[in-house]
């Protein structure tokens, strides 16, 4: 029979694991839509005059933006994580 202890346990790691999805959704939507701003004029440029040269830079982004999404996320879940210990 599992403990009290054990199913309190449970139910914190649920609601640590929602706080991370929901502060997740909003910083790739927030990323996205900045993204979208900043640069979709300069990359539809890029496409429609260098199409070699948007695929480098693309796949270029792409790298940096997982590297940089990567260390956001952990940085974010190590603090939420310090604060419901």
């Amino acid at each position: 029979m599992p403990k009290p202890k054990d199913k309190h346990l449970k139910k914190r790691d649920v609601i640590t694991f929602l706080t991370e999805v929901l502060f997740y959704a909003v910083f790739v939507f927030i990323y996205y839509l900045l993204a979208l701003h900043f640069s979709g004029g300069w990359l539809k440029q890029l496409f429609d005059q260098h199409r070699i040269v948007y695929a480098a830079v693309s796949l270029l982004l792409i790298l940096i933006q997982g590297a940089v999404l990567e260390a956001v996320t952990a940085g974010l879940f190590k603090v939420i994580r310090r604060k419901t210990k």
